[in-house]
């Protein structure tokens, strides 16, 4: 229940979509007896669209996210590499026969590359399917292909395909890693991701170290300066706010050790 609120509730009330709802409610004022309200409502909506299209005023929201956690010293070879699921499209991967990626495919590329620096880690993809109607493959399928395709043998992947989310992500792979005290696991996933994965891996017990990856923003002045073009604005603004809002609800859900958890 908790994941089919969460991911309708989620959806609507992000940022840029809720802005377009409230547009729309907006117009739709226009044509009652409260057509001023109306008014107001969508000149406001319209002014706000166009701030956060072409204003980097996003990288406010994005850069404490991405800053939370910095790149871990792995001068110690680690146990094992966690990669969280959220880089691939299962539907569009099964119909070409070939894996495909989104923006945040640092999420399984990097990994690959540790594993070669590394090769007696374990390497453990958790990912099932996300959508309210899942698709055919899971993300675990994707990963797999993608993996032995870069020459990933089969003995050194493991995979958890029945998550839905980051909780389960969570609690299924401390199922499959059954960590031991004084081993070094490592979790991979976005950087604006990993201060909510963090704090859900801490609530369960399974201690983790951070390194963080598909970063948005440069870490530097840069970030708040300049006009951006909309659709360069669109991805970090949701992913933000998605992010921002996973925090405070999985915090008030007992679910994470802490609102904005940390180092």
């Amino acid at each position: 229940m908790f994941f089919l609120i969460a991911k309708t509730l989620g959806v609507m009330a992000e940022a840029p979509q809720i802005f377009y709802e409230l547009l729309i409610v907006g117009v739709a004022l226009l044509w009652t007896r409260w057509n001023r309200a109306g008014r107001i409502v969508t000149t406001v909506m319209a002014v706000v669209v166009l701030v956060f299209a072409i204003t980097p005023i996003s990288s406010f929201l994005v850069r404490p996210l991405e800053d939370r956690f910095p790149q871990p010293d792995l001068t110690v070879a680690p146990t094992g590499i966690i990669v969280l699921g959220g880089a691939m499209d299962e539907g569009v991967t099964r119909a070409r026969k070939m894996p495909a990626l989104n923006d945040a495919a640092e999420r399984l590329t990097e990994p690959v590359a540790l594993m070669r620096r590394f090769p007696d880690a374990r390497l453990i993809f958790s990912g099932g399917s996300g959508r309210l109607t899942p698709a055919a493959w899971t993300e675990s399928d994707v990963a797999r292909m993608l993996w032995k395709s870069l020459g990933v043998p089969d003995d050194r992947m493991s995979f958890e395909d029945k998550s839905r989310d980051t909780w389960e992500n969570a609690v299924f792979t401390r199922e499959l890693a059954r960590p031991k005290p004084g081993e070094r696991w490592l979790l991979v996933t976005s950087a604006m991701h990993m201060p909510r994965s963090v704090g859900i891996f801490r609530k369960i017990g399974f201690d983790v170290i951070p390194y963080p990856v598909d970063y948005q923003t440069g870490g530097v002045a840069g970030d708040f300066v300049g006009l951006r073009k909309p659709a360069d604005t669109s991805r970090g603004l949701q992913a933000a706010t998605h992010e921002w809002i996973g925090l405070v609800s999985y915090w008030l859900s007992g679910k994470t050790s802490a609102l904005f958890p940390g180092p």
